[in-house]
């Protein structure tokens, strides 16, 4: 029995020593043998220009809001804006705007390119732009300026438009408050207006 004791002994002091040494050198051939790791392709990265991302500052689906000196609420949305560099000036596509008087008028404008001046407090539209009032008008024109400030836009150049009572065509369009101690917004339609009187037609009884 003791000489059993003594081999096992023996046996299991040599296994201390043996393994820990074994797995050195295990742990060193995998050092050794392991693939070199490529630095230049381990991290995959987008080639992106800095300098051209500085230059084109964005904004995507900016809003604007603000109340007329009339009472009128103004909103204005757009796909993507761009803050002017020189003028100060914001340029924007796709851009919708609304006003919404106090009376319940409400006029709703549209157009693919716009350009947006706090400072002088004017927008200007041009591309396709559409006017629909909720009072049954109908309109399109090559270009519109408005103001910020108050209910009053005026269309640069020939507009069309369609009217509950016909369709009419002329040099220029214009929508203001008349009187800011009358409330209530006039339409006027001015150089070569013509007018083609369609009445709306009756229900059958």
């Amino acid at each position: 029995m003791v000489v059993r004791d003594n081999v096992h002994s023996r046996v299991v002091f040599w296994l201390k020593i043996i393994m820990p040494l074994l797995a050195l050198a295990i742990l060193s051939t995998l050092f050794l043998f392991s693939r070199r790791i490529d630095t230049d392709q381990a991290l995959p990265y987008a080639e992106v220009d800095v300098e051209e991302l500085a230059r084109d500052q964005r904004l995507t689906a900016p809003e604007y809001s603000g109340v007329t000196v009339d009472g009128a609420a103004l909103m204005i949305q757009a796909h993507t804006a761009r803050p002017g560099t020189d003028t100060g000036a914001a340029t924007a596509d796709n851009l919708v705007a609304v006003y919404e008087a106090p009376g319940g008028l409400r006029i709703d404008l549209s157009a693919a390119e716009g350009r947006i001046d706090e400072g002088a407090g004017r927008m200007s539209l041009t591309g396709d732009v559409r006017i629909v009032t909720s009072s049954g008008y109908r309109m399109a024109t090559p270009g519109l300026d408005s103001a910020l400030d108050r209910t009053e836009l005026h269309s640069n150049g020939a507009v069309r438009a369609e009217a509950p009572y016909g369709t009419i065509d002329a040099g220029n369009m214009e929508i203001r408050h008349e009187d800011a101690e009358i409330p209530g917004y006039v339409l006027l339609f001015n150089e070569g207006v013509k007018l083609i009187y369609q009445p709306a037609e009756k229900d059958p009884e």
